[in-house]
Formats: C-alpha cells, structure tokens, sequence
C-alpha cells in the first residue's frame, strides 16, 4: 500500500497517517497479522520524523487497528477491530458536526449530504 502525505496540507502528518492506514484496512489493502514498517523504515521512507510515525502508530494501537510487540513490531490487528460501539458511535457524531455545519453554510442539503456519504462509503466497499 503507498502512503500519499501531503507535507503542505493543514492536515497533521501524523493524522494523514492513521487516516491512510484506517483506509488501507477498510480497502482490505493491509490485511489482519500483516506487519507495517518499523518506525524508523516508515519515517525514512516518507520523509519525515520518527517521532509522527510513532504517535501515529500509538493512536492506531489505542484504537484497536494495529497490535505493537517487540518480537513481531506493528501488525494489524489480527483479531479483531473494535466494534461500532455506543462510545464510538458518540465520537463519530461529533466529528460529523462541523462538517454537517459546514455543509449548511455553504448551501448542501440534506440529500446531497447523505448521496455523497453513499459514494464514499461505497468506495470501500468496491
């Protein structure tokens, strides 16, 4: 899976980061048991500071997506994911906020907000 980090994006590198590697797991592009690249490889071969990869990795680990150990390094889960329980479904209505707000602003309604949710999650599921 290539990573695609927009060094000149508002964006945090370290958010890019978890965000690409929820999607590749999403798109059954890295699969559960597969290793991800020591903090170190990941962080020469992008470019960028061995500390981001590494918050990056511990925020996938707090959220269920990846196991670390020392004999094996970062896999992703090989498991299970965490369920789409009452606590993450409070957190997702709260990150949908501004961005249902921002949506009103600038004129969207309803409908095109929930046809462009459609579209989106069915790129997943391609």
């Amino acid at each position: 899976m290539l990573l695609n980090i927009d060094l000149q994006s508002e964006t945090p590198i370290y958010t890019q980061l978890v965000h690409q590697i929820i999607e590749g797991i999403a798109r059954k592009q890295l699969l559960p048991g597969e290793p991800l690249p020591s903090v170190r490889s990941m962080a020469a071969d992008l470019g960028i500071n061995l500390h981001t990869v590494n918050k990056a990795y511990n925020l996938l680990k707090q959220d269920g997506f990846v196991q670390i150990n020392r004999k094996q390094g970062v896999v992703i889960h090989p498991d299970a994911f965490p369920a789409a329980d009452e606590q993450y479904m409070l957190r997702l209505q709260e990150q949908m906020r501004p961005l249902i707000a921002e949506a009103i602003c600038r004129g969207m309604t309803s409908e095109q907000f929930k046809e462009m949710g459609d579209q989106v999650f069915a790129q997943f599921k391609r």
